[in-house]
């Protein structure tokens, strides 16, 4: 069998964002092969766990990653901050072709396009992929679950999630994909809040959530909670018709969201203070307005760090391009990607950003712990990464074990393999996912 059919065969996505299918990825052949190891959230140290305690299975999966798409190199992206973990990974990159890239601690250093410029000096094209400049990046989370696949045809059954900020005991661990969110919270003690919300899987990128009967997922983080009546709580919580109300009538266009937003100072047209404009205009000027959204990357940083306001850019940008979407609209960068040259002088350092959005009293270690919540029943989930969402081939009431194929999709279709997460009996199957209970 072939190494991307190994890992189509395992259902491995990339594990720390959108979930694209790593065998997709497997098929290509590339100059460079990238280890994200970043981590750039507020408050998740997820990646620096698994990189501290299993440096030699993530390494191992990147060298078989840059053997199958015969790379010339490898790049391991990490913050010099994480002294503990550089330690670990370099014991294992010693006489490889794999180089450390060291990372300065600010937001967004973990962003695609930002590590393939630090690691590379390469820009990815407007609206492009790593692929387009001959770089394949995985999270360090996905070479893990590589060297699962490829070494005990292991399928991905578990996700490694952070669990931090107001709770117990904040840590990181493998919990069963399907696990709901309420008993990972009632793995780590629950909460000393009796009101509280959840961050998933991330402050600034994640979404939130008041529904504890959610599940993980492959592409889950973490979980995050914070007091209901939070600064970003109730930032979250207001109708976006609100937002925009406040919005047309506040912003002075004064462009501090667009001098500090990351894409921009990379050198692609990105312009948030101008998107503002197009809360003020009818039908026939707001798509003017609204195309400088369109190479938007959403980090959230004009909206929670750079606006003096306090006003919704970020939210105006995404409302942008999905109107822009919906019309068929695709904004063409005319002027050449060059990177500003104040760039690194407008850098976010990490600890002023938690200050900016007043997490910084959450900010605690998450050891790692051996141990893994053993829920009574799970809720899988069919779409959990880019693509088709994967079609249920079990039955109700059919006994299932930990790792036996429950969803599948075609190996030439944008999508993955879903595999149960505990051995039980299938109780319930619906368009959006396979609940399975316990023995």
């Amino acid at each position: 069998m072939k190494f991307s059919e190994k890992i189509f065969e395992a259902g491995v996505v990339g594990a720390g964002g959108a979930g694209f299918p790593t065998h997709i990825k497997a098929k290509s052949k590339v100059e460079f092969v990238l280890a994200n190891g970043a981590e750039c959230e507020p408050l998740i140290h997820k990646d620096f766990e698994i990189m501290l305690n299993h440096a030699p299975e993530i390494v191992s999966g990147m060298k078989m990653m840059i053997d199958n798409t015969e790379a010339s190199k490898g790049y391991f992206g990490i913050k010099t901050k994480n002294s503990n973990a550089i330690e670990k990974i370099q014991n294992e990159i010693e006489n490889s072709l794999i180089d450390m890239c060291k990372l300065g601690d600010f937001y967004p250093s973990g962003d695609e396009y930002e590590l393939v410029y630090s690691a590379t000096n390469r820009l990815i094209p407007p609206h492009g992929i790593p692929l387009d400049v001959g770089c394949l990046v995985n999270n360090v989370e996905t070479f893990y679950n590589i060297h699962q696949a490829i070494t005990f045809s292991q399928p991905v059954t578990e996700k490694f999630v952070c669990i931090a900020g107001a709770v117990k005991n904040p840590s990181s661990f493998f919990a069963p994909v399907g696990t709901s969110f309420k008993d990972i919270l009632d793995f780590v003690g629950g909460s000393p809040l009796s009101d509280y919300a959840i961050f998933v899987s991330g402050l600034l990128m994640g979404k939130l959530s008041f529904d504890l009967e959610d599940t993980i997922t492959k592409t889950t983080a973490g979980l995050i909670v914070l007091p209901k009546d939070h600064y970003l709580v109730n930032r979250m919580i207001r109708p976006l018709e609100d937002m925009n109300r406040i919005g047309k009538s506040a912003c002075d266009q004064c462009s501090y969201c667009t001098e500090f937003c990351p894409r921009y100072l990379l050198g692609y047209d990105v312009q948030p203070h101008k998107v503002m404009r197009s809360l003020g205009f009818s039908k026939t000027r707001e798509t003017h307005w609204n195309q400088y959204a369109d190479l938007c990357c959403s980090c959230g940083l004009c909206s929670l760090y750079a606006c003096p306001e306090d006003l919704y850019p970020r939210e105006a940008c995404d409302q942008s391009k999905v109107k822009l979407r919906a019309e068929g609209i695709k904004y063409e960068q005319k002027k050449l990607v060059k990177v500003h040259p104040i760039k690194e002088g407008r850098r976010v350092p990490l600890k002023q950003l938690m200050k900016r959005i007043n997490v910084a009293e959450y900010e605690k270690p998450t050891p790692f712990i051996s141990e893994s919540p053993v829920p009574s029943t799970v809720k899988i989930k069919l779409k959990q990464h880019v693509g088709k969402p994967a079609v249920a081939v079990v039955n109700i009431s059919q006994s299932v074990k930990k790792g036996t194929l429950i969803a599948d999709i075609d190996e030439n279709s944008m999508g993955a393999r879903i595999h149960t997460s505990i051995d039980g009996a299938v109780t319930s199957i619906t368009d959006d996912y396979i609940e399975i209970k316990a023995n």
